[in-house]
């Protein structure tokens, strides 16, 4: 049976789990509906369907697909349920991948990137995630965090730009109810279904979020929020223009929206807090670690987007060698491949391994290295006995 294009990326997003890379590079490749029907033909036999792939998409991808296959077969059913009919009965809208609307922002996460999204609310999610902030930090904030990220949110909110988080108790929550309060746009991203609003504590807080801002989820209605779901949830927040992370210990969620947005080289702000407060112990290891830029004011935020923008949109070719003076300033310097920017971004003045800079850049080991040499060539960045950090 053939269906549509929008309706196979429906189909999908109940099929397949959030952040299959295996399912998004089949979908990317042949077309979300001709990918559905191969999950149907390699059901009756799987030898026959993997050798149609070829031609038709990259080995890797084939050799992913096949893989993948026994997991897919087994959720066929979940395919062919009424996602889109459950999701109006709540007052959802489903918006499709590449459909007028969509974030274009997502498009970074490449092979994870959503089929759909469901959304209880009217905002423009293209410019929410384009434009927008995300405040992240510790579900069991202190009263001075929460002070910080309503701060935050009040002024981000104030210039018109949409505040992002995962709607959870804390410092998310206390960002979506100032930016509310200031009469702004805000966006909660769900980790299950949005008929099903998590935390049950937060329903009043997100039943306000969706009068003029969002409730968004990338899986259909009827799908609990699993532990796993919250984990894959962050990339999409990490999408945004920004991550801010207000207070988070050092293993926390908020630092997983981190380092998503640092694979996604997205600029990211941390909070200082209390040098002996646990809470704040991974804001504080993002700035030593040269992953954050240190923020206490919605100034810092502001300075922090708009120096990315201006990154963005400058032409490399103008871009004037680092050490050369430029209007009084010295000028960041050009890089001919993405890796090397992103090498660059990770390093700081304190010395890492080679296998930490490729984490936190999110590239192969190998790629990190041939950066890592081609930024040491230029002598933007040296070895050392704890392996690499920038020149002084």
């Amino acid at each position: 049976m053939i269906i549509s294009e929008e309706a196979a990326l429906v189909a999908w997003s109940g099929m397949a789990a959030p952040a299959d890379e295996a399912a998004g590079g089949l979908v990317s490749s042949i077309g979300a509906g001709e990918a559905l029907e191969w999950v149907r033909w390699g059901a009756r036999s799987l030898p026959a369907a993997a050798a149609s792939l070829h031609g038709r998409c990259t080995r890797e991808v084939a050799e992913a697909a096949v893989l993948a296959h026994e997991r897919w077969e087994r959720r066929l059913a979940v395919a062919d349920e009424p996602h889109w009919r459950r999701a109006t009965a709540v007052g959802a809208r489903v918006v499709t991948r590449g459909a007028p609307g969509w974030p274009s922002a997502l498009g970074s996460l490449g092979a994870s990137e959503p089929f759909a999204l469901y959304v209880r609310g009217p905002a423009d999610l293209d410019a929410a995630w384009s434009q927008g902030v995300a405040i992240v930090g510790a579900r069991s904030s202190t009263a001075y965090g929460s002070h910080m990220a309503a701060e935050l949110a009040s002024g981000i909110a104030a210039t018109g730009r949409a505040v992002l988080s995962g709607g959870a108790y804390g410092i998310d929550a206390a960002a979506h109810r100032s930016a509310l309060a200031a009469n702004g746009l805000t966006i909660a991203v769900m980790a299950g279904g949005v008929d099903r609003l998590y935390p049950a504590g937060n329903d009043a807080l997100l039943r306000a979020a969706m009068d003029d801002g969002a409730v968004v989820s990338e899986v259909p209605p009827g799908f609990a929020p699993h532990r796993s779901r919250f984990l894959t949830r962050n990339r999409l927040i990490a999408a945004t223009s920004a991550t801010i992370v207000v207070e988070a210990a050092l293993r926390s969620g908020a630092l997983s929206t981190a380092r998503h947005a640092a694979g996604l080289l997205r600029p990211i702000g941390a909070v200082p807090g209390p040098a002996t407060s646990p809470s704040s112990a991974g804001c504080h290891a993002l700035v030593r670690d040269g992953v954050a830029v240190l923020v206490t004011r919605v100034e810092d935020v502001l300075e922090l987007i708009e120096s990315a923008t201006e990154w963005a949109e400058r032409d490399v070719g103008e871009v004037e060698p680092l050490g050369e003076c430029g209007g009084g300033r010295f000028a960041l310097p050009s890089f001919d491949f993405p890796a090397d920017r992103a090498v660059y971004d990770v390093t700081s003045s304190r010395a890492i391994t080679v296998e930490r800079v490729a984490e936190r850049a999110g590239l192969a080991w190998i790629d990190a290295t041939a950066a890592a040499g081609r930024l040491e060539m230029r002598g933007l960045i040296e070895r050392s006995k704890g392996g690499w950090k920038r020149t002084p």
